[in-house]
């Protein structure tokens, strides 16, 4: 997990980064919000190209010259993008459209919408080649995605940028090559079998869900936008240089309410004791956890309280699931 200082060639990573940010993708947005006023039309901002440049300046590995096609990085890194920004919305009360700029459906003058907010990396692995060179060949995935991090309070005024990375060579990552030969295998593979002619959607790598923070995913970005729809400030919060080895990082901790009861109980083991011990909050014990586990059902507020988040070593003792279920995306892949 150790990034190859040789190819670490820009400098100054921060003061570009800000400034590619407001060039590349804020200014040019707030100019699109007004725009979109006047329209209708979506101001959405495509990540995928302003993504790899992100990329380039995070990691000071430039591009490899390839576009689409190729290696993104010139380590060889594949970087995949997704914003949750601008999202088209709907109507709950008559189904019209509604763009994340307004606050009312235009069409009926309903206040009650559905923000959308499931924006995804998309990986498309169509052959014995294609798996073995995103899963063995590949040393380094750089995921980039922005969003709104008050998004669950309905406020959309700041944004979000922020990168992770996940290593396939390295053990603390083998959830992600599952996945993606899980997907290939049962999903790819049989949906060709039964259907020769259709070419199946690619892998959903869906950010925060339960497979994501089981692949362990080292965060080494993170910038806040406020004020974004009018006078865009950007401010990088959390910014790894890009010559630190990452197996001295932390994943990303895990919210507990995304397990289901069948790991809450397997967590609820004797067993296990002393590692999740480790993580309850103050004024609760394990034996509060087990209580919980033999419930019929699972109360997730209860469970955030007793137990909030799982470091690494705990999520070592919960397994993958719902690797052979196509839940996959309808729009034709592009890769970004």
């Amino acid at each position: 997990m150790k990034p190859n200082s040789k190819l670490i060639t820009i400098g100054n990573n921060k003061t570009l980064i800000l400034q590619l940010l407001d060039e590349l993708v804020l200014f040019p947005r707030v100019k699109a919000i007004d725009w979109s006023r006047i329209t209708k039309q979506t101001p959405n901002m495509k990540v995928g190209y302003p993504g790899q440049h992100l990329a380039s300046l995070i990691t000071g590995i430039e591009g490899a010259r390839t576009g689409a096609r190729g290696d993104d990085l010139k380590d060889g890194s594949e970087v995949k993008s997704c914003s949750r920004v601008d999202q088209l919305d709907s109507c709950k009360d008559c189904d019209h459209r509604v763009l994340r700029i307004e606050d009312c459906c235009p069409h009926c003058g309903s206040t009650n919408l559905k923000r959308m907010d499931d924006s995804k990396w998309l990986f498309a692995i169509k052959s014995e080649e294609e798996l073995e060179l995103l899963t063995q060949r590949i040393e380094r995935v750089f995921l980039t995605i922005a969003d709104y991090p008050e998004f669950s309070k309905g406020k959309f005024e700041t944004l979000r940028f922020q990168a992770f990375e996940i290593w396939n060579g390295h053990d603390r990552h083998r959830h992600f090559k599952a996945l993606m030969e899980n997907y290939y295998r049962k999903i790819f593979l049989e949906h060709i079998r039964k259907n020769p002619n259709k070419t199946p959607a690619p892998k959903n790598f869906w950010p925060y869900s339960y497979q994501f923070y089981l692949c362990n995913p080292v965060k080494v970005f993170e910038a806040i936008v406020t004020n974004a729809n009018s006078t865009p400030k950007t401010s990088i919060t959390f910014y790894v240089e890009p010559d630190i080895d990452r197996s001295t990082l932390t994943p990303e901790p895990m919210p507990s309410n995304l397990l289901g009861m069948e790991e809450v109980r397997a967590l609820a083991d004797p067993a296990n004791e002393y590692a999740v011990s480790a993580l309850i909050s103050s004024g609760k014990s394990f034996v509060d956890f087990q209580a919980l586990a033999r419930h019929k059902s699972l109360n997730k507020a209860k469970l955030s309280e007793i137990l909030p988040f799982l470091d690494e070593s705990v999520r070592s003792l919960v397994v993958l699931r719902d690797t052979d279920r196509i839940a996959e995306a309808k729009s034709q892949y592009r890769r970004r």
